[in-house]
């Protein structure tokens, strides 16, 4: 099992929780940024560290150097969340996700489409290869 994969499992938990408050307060059909941003007062509210707009650092074969593939929300290091405001979860936003994660070593990840009527509806949660394996 991953070492960070029980964080990462009981933050995730709380992290929906939050995400679940900043939906109920401003509703669907604002721009991801907005979201983002009140995610992250919230999760500071409720006393959890995350950092926002966060460069990923890149490693190729010794070569290491950072891009700026800005993830939305990285909480705890061990938690990412990626924002979205749009008609459908697509494939690729999964894929992105499932990059930032490998990047980072990041045992779970969240994708949060605020644009669904119903929260629970735009929440899909991803889980790194083996990280819940012992």
């Amino acid at each position: 099992m991953h070492p960070k994969y029980q964080k990462a499992h009981a933050l995730s938990t709380q992290v929906i929780g939050a995400a679940l408050e900043v939906h109920r307060l401003m509703g669907p059909g604002l721009i991801e940024s907005i979201y983002e941003r009140c995610l992250m007062h919230e999760l500071a509210l409720r006393g959890i560290k995350a950092v926002n707009q966060t460069v990923v650092p890149i490693e190729y074969k010794g070569l290491v150097f950072e891009e700026p593939l800005r993830l939305d929300v990285y909480v705890e290091e061990c938690l990412i969340v990626e924002n979205k405001a749009c008609e459908e979860v697509l494939p690729v936003h999964k894929a992105k996700l499932l990059s930032y994660m490998k990047l980072l070593d990041a045992p779970l990840g969240l994708i949060i489409n605020y644009h669904e009527p119903l929260l629970k509806n735009g929440i899909t949660r991803l889980i790194l290869p083996g990280a819940d394996q012992p």
